[in-house]
């Protein structure tokens, strides 16, 4: 029997998520010799967090789940324990890029890694908020169950658990490091409106995602399936495909990693940028190690939340700050691409002193095409009007303040992954207690 790691970062009201989640745990005991850790890192109000506490606490069904509910104030004295017992030249720092103020996609999971490994896990399983399985027959239609039929066994392995293969014969020995799948319902991204407005303006804002010397074909085709996940198809029988996964193909709401993955490098800590949390799907395809695509796509919708003013800024916010984020993760991607089976080491284990150097040389690039995203933007936000003007407006004056932020979170992650070695056995070493 081995420790997995099932877990929900939350900073909203998600109470039914969280029971549908120990519903998942609770299948996967049944059918696989497996103890769930169910883990909610929880930065939600006190009134929510009451309620996810009363969900959490329930029975489980099961001796081999056990939840583990933990609030800011928990987590930031574990990481700030762990972050003592290493030789960071920034400790400060390092903690605020673990639990920043600001919302950030890659901290959150990143904190998870680390409970995971202080936890012992062999594999973390990453679910969202807004987000709920899908059913057949009235019966949840759990990702699990794909994910622990492959995660972590040699890929040659595998092969007799999945649907089809498309493994390379190079790659049989390594692995199956990810199994993932997508989500059907709204869009990841809250851009539908943009794109009832005026379909001519959301393709220059979607194509902003795409380096600027690709040819209009290649950006046309990256905005036609931008966001869209697994469409609106409902499922009906299972499907996987052994293989490298298509990045484009996954979600972070519906993924599961193998330990070895997460333990060597983390995801990028920015704050209030969409898809910060994207990197690691990256790095598995081009590296090489073998994954598993499935179609147990979960359900996407949209909370209350941004339909406010407010919300709506946030959102905006995030979403500008993810393209001009493009300038340095499309460089690195290149990079990764060509390198290839070079980000492994002979134990097949990601380098990180590789990747450091991709990202601390990315931060160095010139910001030109980052400052034409920025007019491009406000261009097209002032053709859709409305709020989306009003909008471009508050932008025009913190443009300089997000190139800066935009570059600063490059560093930023460079020092992260530094650190994340010596972090991770720090965590392995002292338990989830941290004695």
């Amino acid at each position: 029997m081995h420790r997995i790691c099932l877990t929900l970062p939350t900073n909203r009201a998600c109470a039914e998520t969280i029971s549908a989640m120990r519903a998942e745990a609770h299948y996967a005991t049944e059918h696989f010799d497996v103890e769930v850790h169910l883990l909610i890192l929880d930065s939600s109000g006190d009134q929510e967090f009451a309620e996810h506490a009363q969900a959490a606490g329930a029975a489980t069904g099961s001796p081999r789940v056990v939840v583990h509910h933990l609030d800011e104030a928990q987590q930031r004295a574990f990481l700030r324990k762990m972050i003592s017992r290493i030789d960071a030249p920034k400790p400060d720092l390092l903690l605020d890029l673990m639990l920043p103020a600001g919302v950030s996609y890659g901290a959150c999971t990143n904190r998870a890694f680390l409970f995971a490994a202080a936890l012992g896990c062999r594999s973390l399983h990453r679910r969202d908020s807004d987000s709920t399985y899908q059913t057949v027959d009235g019966e949840p239609v759990y990702p699990i169950h794909h994910e622990l039929m492959s995660l972590g066994k040699r890929a040659a392995d595998a092969v007799d658990g999945v649907t089809e293969s498309l493994l390379d014969p190079a790659h049989e020995q390594r692995p199956v490091s990810l199994v993932g799948s997508s989500f059907v319902g709204e869009l990841s991204v809250d851009v539908g409106e943009m794109h009832r407005i005026d379909q001519d303006v959301y393709h220059d804002v979607v194509s902003l995602w795409a380096p600027r010397e690709w040819p209009d074909e290649a950006k046309r085709e990256l905005v036609a399936e931008a966001f869209t996940g697994a469409g609106t198809t409902a499922f009906t029988r299972d499907h996987s495909a052994l293989g490298l996964v298509d990045p484009m193909r996954v979600d972070m709401c519906n993924i599961s990693f193998h330990h070895e993955v997460y333990e060597s490098i983390p995801l990028p800590p920015a704050t209030d940028t969409i898809g910060s949390d994207y990197f690691l799907m990256h790095l598995v395809h081009d590296a090489g190690l073998p994954g598993v695509l499935h179609n147990r796509n979960i359900v996407n919708f949209y909370t209350g939340e941004r339909r406010t003013d407010s919300g709506f800024t946030a959102y905006q916010t995030r979403l500008v700050k993810f393209f001009l984020s493009m300038l340095y993760f499309n460089c690195v991607y290149r990079r990764m691409a060509a390198a290839g089976d070079s980000l492994l080491d002979g134990d097949l284990r990601l380098r990180a002193d590789t990747l450091v150097a991709y990202v601390r040389e990315s931060s160095w690039l010139d910001r030109e095409e980052n400052e034409e995203r920025l007019r491009s933007i406000d261009r097209s936000y002032r053709k859709l009007g409305g709020r989306y003007a009003g909008f471009a407006d508050a932008l025009s004056s913190r443009g300089g303040q997000l190139l800066n932020e935009a570059q600063q979170d490059m560093e930023d992650f460079a020092l992260l992954i530094e650190a994340w070695g010596p972090l991770v056995r720090a965590c392995r070493e002292a338990g989830v207690h941290g004695h």
